[in-house]
């Protein structure tokens, strides 16, 4: 199962270390299927975007991946890829960045070629080959729509898919350079908010958090004094105030990391699929580690 975060320390600026994938060490970890790609996103302090991505093709792209990478921004986003659609490249690689936002997501959306033609001119800033960025595509769509609301965009976007395509888990995390969004839909993966205070619930720790299925880990000094909102697709730590998402939910964290939230899509989706209806492949990215 692909594995996504964000985090929030918005409008402070802290630095974090990432490790986009840790090292095996031990035969427990070695034993697992190996990620078929990485994606880091933050901003530079004008709001640029910054994307590092490896699909984890040759021994060059692991190094990559297992170096060490220390980065300052308000805003972080993280995918660790189990390939569903598309190669394994760099085009397809989350996070995907456009409009200035980053979104990344772990599910399977099948009827791509009806959501092309839902997306006409949108198709344009399609590069890969991947659901995920079609997807994308019509947030960004949606949401200019609305004026640049993007809660309203990626709500529209979510229920467009989940009323007319074939769908079997649309879990999302998106960035800007001072919000992150989070959505949870049907609610066959899991997705977790924790709201940090400086400190954690110690009120005196550095974060230090490490996945256990996609071996991603992050480290940030600074919130040892500066508090945070973190998305995930698991609990990364001992904090008790991991909260996890319910079906449907979708959380947005605004500029003073104030949290609302909303039940976007109240409904089933229309069309659902289980791993029975998945090419093998795409099956076996979807299966909780």
């Amino acid at each position: 199962m692909c594995r996504l975060f964000a985090m929030t320390s918005a409008p402070q600026r802290v630095r974090a270390t990432f490790w986009l994938l840790e090292a095996p060490d031990s035969l427990t970890v070695q034993s697992k299927r190996e990620p078929d790609g990485t994606g880091l996103g933050y901003f530079q302090s004008d709001g640029t975007p910054v994307t590092h991505k490896a699909p984890i093709a040759a021994y060059e792209d692991r190094a990559f991946a297992e170096e060490a990478r220390t980065v300052e921004s308000a805003t972080f986003i993280a995918h660790v890829r189990y390939a569903s659609t598309g190669k394994v490249a760099e085009r397809n690689t989350h996070p995907f960045c456009a409009e200035g936002r980053m979104l990344a997501h772990n599910g399977v959306i099948q009827g791509l070629d009806e959501l092309e033609r839902h997306l006409g001119d949108a198709m344009r800033e399609v590069r890969g080959e991947t659901d995920s960025e079609r997807f994308f595509a019509l947030v960004n769509r949606e949401t200019e729509a609305a004026g640049g609301d993007v809660t309203t965009g990626l709500r529209t976007a979510a229920r467009w898919v989940a009323a007319h395509l074939p769908l079997f888990a649309l879990n999302i995390v998106m960035t800007t350079a001072d919000e992150i969004w989070a959505l949870r839909y049907p609610g066959i993966h899991s997705l977790y908010v924790l709201d940090r205070r400086a400190g954690g619930h110690h009120e005196t720790r550095h974060l230090d958090q490490s996945g256990t299925g996609g071996r991603l880990r992050v480290r940030a000094e600074d919130l040892a004094v500066v508090p945070s909102v973190v998305v995930a697709s698991e609990r990364l730590d001992e904090n008790p105030h991991w909260r996890p998402l319910r079906a449907g939910e979708l959380v947005h964290v605004g500029l003073d990391q104030h949290i609302t939230s909303q039940v976007a899509i109240p409904d089933p989706p229309a069309r659902p699929l289980t791993l029975v209806d998945l090419h093998p492949q795409a099956a076996a990215s979807q299966v909780t580690a």
